[in-house]
């Protein structure tokens, strides 16, 4: 799980079916010829080349987060650096295909199947005869049998972070041969083709010492195309070698070097040489795409992008006359400035320069966000509150934030227990209903939340106290509470638009910028450590001349206005798009650079077209002219002077609905009549965000988000904390209403997603024993439907009931998917069948460097 991608809706319910708890499932498989799974929403991009391309040897260095704790990937703080290491070095019965479903691996096992069901089911594994251990002893019955035993929960002397599958084993024993393992199971298990992978020696997983301790730093035998060689944590390195008894297709690469490097240092290290392969974000991949768009300029040539890239010729002469002027004191702090800038665009360019030799590969990753809603007490305890918060969403729209300005496909994810392309995958989003404004109001309205009560009052309150009063939600200490009105949402604008990378331009390497410099501001009211919030804290005032990237969709609402009315809908503040300041800046640069050839030629053509229906007299055009010369060269009347002022005169309050939407912008439904409230107390609810410089998409999300919940009424109450507390101190622990964190796609939903969403139960203390279910909220139907499943041996019947799992899930609104992850893989360019693997397990064995003039084929995606 990490923090921080449908079709149309099938079913549609009105909100009497809603509150009366029936539910409408979609037609699942099995009624119609269509596979409901379909294909991935996106395809690998691994640069893929036949091995005969690819040279013998070398080193490839691939980033990872950190070293890993443990190498036993059975134990809590395992990651995803030891599923690395394990991939490589161990044998894994079955690995997952490019669809994200499970294939057997031939280079250990030749066939499996379920050869009894009565009275027990049984397993049979034929193993392949060449498999065998680094110390040369063949894989057998006694690896199984030994890995089992610590795994099935019996024996509490080993130290397991899990045992689905493995509890269920009866028996384990030697086949017909010493190449045949036959598994017994007490209880029938669907899931079955989950377990042992990896498998561990007996050696590891014999004695509850070896399995706790044993492989957490070493591990002396191994079954892979690797072996492992060192693990250096001074240098921060895991060194895998090749493995001198693998068996199967020789690993083309002599060396695999797993690299602890942070992701805020990732561009640094890509540009130094350090590594040659790491996820990144998208402020990195923007960079490499400039990097690669610059090639042909020769290095001589000055960037349009970076540090330097805002010094116009004005400025540069300002700096100058500073630097050589009279006042020695502005002379020395301009001189120093000058070399300090001077040092980041050299230093900002050799950096670019680095990079012409990484290219981006992009994928979706096997993982979805989505909106969590905390059900365990407060409005969301209310099933109907939960349900018209997820009508509420337009998940299209918060699916095209995150993916659109990558590139990517913006589809919203559909089930939560797989993903398109898997093979348990059907929409089944149409069980809750896509958004509907209408009816989220009258479910709010059913749950007895109504417009009044004080909240205006408090409103007043908070405005006049300023940030510094806005309550922190309970448990959020380190936190950063705000009131969340509609707009403000300066993230959120960054991270849609393609130049969500431009951060970078103003900085040099090693630090993940945010596209618009601005991570903390991100409502009113909020108080963040970026300067730009202390004038975020400003814009609760009714005058919005100072708010630069904000435009007016929808009736002002202001006392006076020439329609009074109590449904009048207060101002939606929404930010304008990056687009249209780029507009604004471009005319600005124009006017001051006399570049005005256009802008004439258009109010040209607009005095023709005017000429056709009115004849203009002499003495209007004889204003005209004068305005034109007062105005300065370059501009164009009216239009090109306010937009010359940094588009403030067009963003003021009382225009007309939708008067400053740019073109193709489809203006928002009108706002609730006013704040929500049941019994004097207003409905609002805490909204706890990661404020790491990671996260900036997670924020967006949020932010919009919140201004759609604002469309019906509900406020919140936006708090950014830490990412290291953001689990453990506020979703694991239930401090918060609402929160948005990833889970990954399993290919055994029935096993694996189980812990996500069963109903929490009481513990012997008094406590609510919540398992993995973070939103405490579940149902005994889903549960029965998860039993059954997992005990169904027919798949196709298994992924029916899972899939009717999800419908239930759906309904009960606790969770809300959202989108699948975006994944950014920066790579060198001649690095072949490695890079954004999507579902698939990498083959370690074919990675390497392509051969001077060889290609790599085209990827599916491409």
């Amino acid at each position: 799980m990490s923090h921080d991608g449908v079709g149309p809706r099938a079913v549609m319910r009105s909100v009497a079916f809603l509150t009366a708890g029936v539910l409408a499932v979609p037609a699942l498989a099995g009624c119609s010829e269509k596979d409901p799974a379909g294909k991935p929403t996106a395809g690998q991009e691994i640069a893929p080349a036949e091995r005969g391309q690819i040279a013998d040897g070398g080193t490839l260095r691939w980033a990872v987060d950190a070293l890993p704790e443990t190498l036993n990937a059975f134990q809590a703080d395992a990651d995803a650096a030891t599923s690395k290491v394990a991939g490589a070095v161990l044998p894994s019965m079955y690995r997952l295909d490019a669809n994200g479903r499970p294939q057997r691996n031939p280079d250990y096992l030749e066939s499996a199947k379920v050869v009894d069901r009565e009275p027990r089911q049984v397993v049979l594994y034929k193993l392949n005869q060449q498999a065998v251990w680094s110390d040369g002893r063949e894989i057998g019955a006694a690896d199984f049998a030994a890995q089992w035993r610590a795994l099935s929960g019996k024996d509490t002397a080993f130290w397991t972070a899990r045992n689905a599958g493995y509890d269920r084993i009866e028996k384990i024993e030697r086949g017909a041969n010493d190449l045949e393992v036959r598994v017994t199971f007490s209880k029938p298990y669907a899931d079955w083709q989950s377990l042992f992978s990896p498998l561990y020696p007996k050696d590891v997983m014999g004695t509850p010492d070896a399995f706790n301790d044993g492989a957490r730093r070493k591990l002396k035998v191994t079954a892979g195309p690797f072996a492992l060689d060192t693990v250096d944590k001074d240098s921060g390195e895991v060194r895998l070698k090749r493995n001198p008894r693998w068996w199967g297709r020789p690993a083309k690469l002599s060396e695999l070097v797993l690299r602890a490097v942070p992701r805020d240092k990732r561009t640094a290290a890509l540009a130094e040489g350090k590594v040659d392969l790491a996820e990144i974000g998208s402020s990195e991949a923007h960079r490499i795409t400039l990097a690669a768009r610059d090639k042909g300029k020769g290095n001589g040539a000055p960037l349009a992008h970076g540090p330097g890239a805002a010094l116009t010729p004005g400025k540069s002469l300002r700096s100058w006359a500073i630097a050589h002027g009279s006042d020695e004191e502005a002379a020395d702090e301009e001189i120093l400035a000058r070399k300090k800038r001077g040092k980041a665009v050299a230093k900002y360019a050799d950096e670019q320069s680095s990079l012409r030799g990484f290219e981006v590969r992009k994928s979706l990753e096997p993982a979805f966000t989505q909106l969590a809603l905390n059900g365990e007490e407060g409005p969301l305890a209310d099933e109907r509150v939960r349900r018209a918060v997820a009508r509420a969403l337009d998940r299209e729209e918060l699916a095209r934030v995150v993916l659109k300005p990558l590139g990517l496909p913006a589809e919203p994810v559909g089930s939560h227990l797989a993903l398109s392309g898997q093979q348990a995958y059907a929409d089944n989003s149409g069980a809750l209903g896509g958004q509907d404004t209408k009816e989220a109001r009258a479910l709010l309205a059913d749950a007895g939340w109504v417009s009044g009560g004080p909240v205006k009052e408090e409103q007043k309150e908070k405005k006049a106290a300023g940030a510094g009063a806005s309550k922190e939600p309970a448990g959020s200490e380190a936190s950063e509470a705000s009131q969340t009105p509609a707009g403000s949402d300066s993230d959120a604008d960054s991270d849609t638009d393609e130049g969500s990378g431009s951060g970078e331009d103003s900085g040099s390497s090693g630090s993940s910028s945010t596209s618009d410099g601005s991570d903390g501001s991100t409502t009113s009211g909020s108080s963040d450590s970026s300067s730009s919030s202390d004038t975020s804290d400003t814009s609760d005032s009714s005058d919005s001349s100072g708010d630069d990237g904000t435009y007016i969709v929808g009736e002002d609402g202001k006392p006076g206005d020439d329609k009074p009315g109590e449904n009048r809908a207060p101002a939606l503040l929404v930010p304008a798009p990056l687009a249209e300041l780029q507009r604004v800046a471009l005319l600005d640069q124009a006017y001051v650079l006399g570049v005005h050839s256009q802008a004439e030629k258009a109010q040209k053509a607009k005095k023709q077209k005017a000429g056709k229906k009115q004849r203009i007299g002499k003495k209007q055009q004889a204003e005209t002219e004068n305005q034109r010369k007062k105005d300065g060269p370059g501009t164009s009347g009216k239009v090109e002077k306010n937009l010359a002022h940094e588009g403030r005169t067009q963003f003021q309050h009382g225009g007309a609905p939708g008067a400053y939407a740019p073109k193709g912008t489809a203006a928002p439904g009108r706002v609730a009549a006013g704040p929500l409230a049941k019994n004097g107390k207003p409905l609002t609810l805490r909204f706890v965000l990661p404020s790491g410089p990671g996260s900036q998409s997670l924020r967006a999300v949020g932010e919009r988000i919140a201004r759609m919940l604002e469309g019906i009424g509900i406020r919140t109450e936006i708090s950014k904390v830490a990412d290291e507390s953001y689990f453990k101190d506020h979703i694991a622990s239930g401090q918060y209403d609402l929160a948005l964190y990833s889970w990954p796609a399993s290919a055994f939903p029935a096993t694996d997603a189980r812990p996500i969403y069963s109903k929490p139960v009481p513990a012997a203390d008094g406590s609510l024993n919540v398992e993995q279910n973070y939103t405490r909220v579940g149902t005994d139907q889903v549960d029965q439907l998860f039993d059954q499943a997992i005990a169904e041996l027919d798949p196709g019947e298994s992924r029916s009931l899972v899939r009717k799992a999800d419908a239930r899930i759906w309904a009960a609104a606790g969770s809300i998917p959202l989108y699948q992850r975006p994944q950014l893989t920066a790579a060198r360019t001649n690095l072949a069948n490695a890079g954004a693997f999507g579902f698939q397990t990498p083959l370690y064995e074919d990675m390497g460097f392509l051969k001077k003039g060889a290609k790599p084929q085209v990827s599916p995606s491409s």
